[in-house]
């Protein structure tokens, strides 16, 4: 039932075994640099209302932290509109869905994407997850925990807005990127995600990232009105990490299935995605809240919220 996951295993055993850089060429593709923490830092993208370019914000991040040598799996788990696949352009030939039925291992769904990152398609797979027997639920988590061995970073592109689902990703993330734009509508529904938060779990970390602003000072007081509120009335310490500006480009990408990363790489946008990546770089040196960290951690809080 597990043949994938005990064959990842043996390919991580044998790359520990080879220290003089002989392994096969399957290692070397699946693990194009060590993982010294030995897990991976996973982090939960979300916003309050669709349409605000946090699929775009997931996917160019993903790759800003590929180029700079770290290893990146994107979990697509937006439950009504998947759209990792949409904006790469890739139509994956399995989904999450296939692993949870046990029919596929985690090497089996791991989708190809552009710079070495990997993606996986969710779809309906993670509603199933409450309808496993005990053995199929140990078999998702243990083909799920194989992650760590391969990643350095995982990024779960959710769906918008205050469903159950969405939070029990949000609240089980070691780290959370809540993507706002400067329209009303935007900051009101994000400060319910943030209210939401504020009833599960206090000390959630959000890090806040104001997407399509008009300029540095939209930004900067889309942000500082957000986080003076969301302090005073919930209590909810936030995070800046940034801002993108208003790109045409952007759009551009998007309807050309292309990163804007890639198709501008030296624009001042690109190089705000590249300073965001750089903060999680450093996070992923400093502390967690969470006594077991990676994607075996983040499973296992996620399974616990449904399953208890």
């Amino acid at each position: 039932m597990i043949d994938q996951a005990e064959k990842l295993r043996d390919i991580v055993n044998k790359k520990r075994e080879s220290s003089n850089g002989s392994s096969s060429q399957k290692v070397n593709h699946l693990f194009p640099a060590a993982n010294a923490a030995g897990h991976a830092k996973v982090i939960t993208v979300t916003s309050g209302k669709g349409g605000v370019g946090k699929t775009s914000v997931t996917v160019n991040l993903a790759i800003a932290l590929s180029q700079k040598g770290y290893r990146v799996v994107i979990i697509d788990a937006d439950l009504g509109l998947s759209n990792i696949d949409v904006v790469f352009g890739i139509v994956p030939k399995y989904s999450l869905l296939d692993l949870i039925n046990c029919n596929k291992g985690i090497l089996d769904i791991l989708c190809e994407g552009p710079n070495n990152i990997k993606f996986i398609s969710g779809g309906s797979g993670v509603q199933e997850l409450i309808h496993l027997d005990k053995n199929s639920l140990e078999n998702f988590i243990a083909n799920m925990s194989l992650l760590d061995h391969i990643a350095d970073f995982i990024l779960v592109d959710t769906g918008a807005g205050l469903s159950d689902t969405v939070m029990d990703f949000v609240i089980s993330a070691e780290e959370v990127i809540l993507v706002v734009t400067p329209e009303p509508t935007s900051i009101t529904d994000a400060y319910a995600v943030v209210k939401t938060v504020a009833r599960l779990k206090k000390d959630c970390n959000i890090n806040v990232l104001i997407n399509r602003a008009d300029s540095e000072i939209e930004a900067k007081n889309v942000y500082n009105n957000f986080s003076t509120v969301s302090e005073r009335f919930l209590s909810m310490k936030l995070n800046s990490i940034g801002y993108l500006p208003y790109d045409h480009s952007f759009t551009k990408s998007v309807k050309m299935q292309k990163p804007y990363i890639l198709n501008y790489p030296k624009s001042n946008t690109s190089k705000m995605i590249n300073d965001i990546a750089d903060v999680f770089i450093k996070n992923n040196t400093e502390h967690t809240n969470f006594v077991q960290p990676g994607i075996k951690g983040f499973i296992n809080r996620f399974v616990g919220l449904f399953t208890n």
